[in-house]
């Protein structure tokens, strides 16, 4: 039986249930500072983030709008919308930096665990319009777009997850050859 990770990573979920409770402004300030203390290569810190809450309708809105359909039907509950970012390219030497996206989701998972230790949960995704993100909010071209995500609390009336799967060890770690288990 392999080691069971810490009881936070095992209760980290996206759901697509949120309620429509505002997040108190500390603990979604929590979030983002959590986020901020990110590991990342030469402490470049190259992620930056766009949110929107219902606190301010119009932006929740011109987020939501950038989310495909299927996204948006569940994500209009959730109170924060929004999606990172990596700086291309390294303030010291703007040499490109290949790992800004890798950085950006090491401080997406430490916002998403962070969310869970608070009772809170972050659902990522893919399906929105980047290139129309790049448009409206202004993103500068030295900047990749990464996930979109929301933020918020589960609805209570929520279904809350099953079993969950991942695949095995064998199956993600490799040693001496490719797809040759180490573990």
């Amino acid at each position: 039986m392999s080691p069971s990770p810490h009881e936070l990573i095992r209760n980290r979920w996206s759901p697509n249930d949120f309620s429509n409770r505002p997040i108190e402004p500390e603990k979604l300030r929590t979030l983002f500072e959590a986020a901020r203390w990110a590991a990342s290569c030469f402490n470049e810190q190259p992620w930056r983030f766009i949110i929107a809450t219902k606190a301010n309708p119009e932006q929740f809105q011109k987020v939501l709008g950038l989310l495909v359909e299927r996204n948006q039907q569940w994500a209009k509950t959730a109170w924060a919308l929004g999606f990172s970012t990596g700086k291309k390219t390294f303030s010291h030497s703007g040499k490109p930096n290949r790992f800004a996206l890798h950085d950006a989701g090491m401080a997406a998972a430490t916002l998403a665990l962070e969310a869970t230790a608070l009772g809170l949960r972050a659902h990522f995704m893919g399906g929105f319009d980047t290139q129309r993100a790049r448009a409206e909010f202004h993103i500068p071209d030295d900047f990749e777009i990464g996930a979109a995500f929301a933020l918020g609390y589960i609805d209570e009336t929520a279904t809350l997850p099953g079993v969950r799967t991942r695949k095995g060890l064998d199956e993600i770690v490799f040693a001496d050859d490719w797809g040759k288990p180490a573990l």
